[in-house]
């Protein structure tokens, strides 16, 4: 068991990522909790997000970033070493030719910091909306 120096959580695997103390309540907190060097792309896929689902609202959920419209359309979050993307498996099998510079695995996408594609994340969400098909 590792036992996290910051919180006192104990966890089965040695230094694994969590997040410590009070969760976030909105986007804006969620995001600004984040390392400064990660920030920029958190703010751009937000702003990307919100251009393409206006109607949605954005909530928290599962400690993570979501857009909601009478379900989860899709959520993201920050990670160590790239930002999770998480619009569902039929949406990932759907885009699957414009993901391959990322790496996929059911509903996910792994998008490495630096490497935010704006209009891809944009028709992924409407895709997700128009199709009623969510995370």
């Amino acid at each position: 068991m590792w036992k996290c120096p910051k919180c006192g959580k104990e966890f089965k695997n040695t230094n694994q990522s969590q997040y410590c103390g009070e969760k976030p309540k909105t986007i804006d907190e969620y995001i600004m909790n984040q390392d400064e060097e990660k920030q920029a792309d958190l703010f751009l896929i937000r702003q990307t997000l919100r251009q393409a689902l206006p109607e949605a609202e954005e909530r928290i959920s599962w400690s993570m970033p979501t857009y909601w419209k009478g379900h989860n359309i899709l959520h993201f979050a920050a990670s160590k070493k790239h930002i999770g993307f998480y619009p569902g498996p039929e949406a990932v099998a759907a885009f699957g030719e414009g993901l391959k510079k990322y790496s996929v695995d059911k509903g996910t996408v792994r998008i490495p910091y630096g490497m935010v594609d704006a209009d891809l994340i944009r028709k992924i969400a409407l895709w997700c909306q128009d199709t009623g098909n969510h995370a």
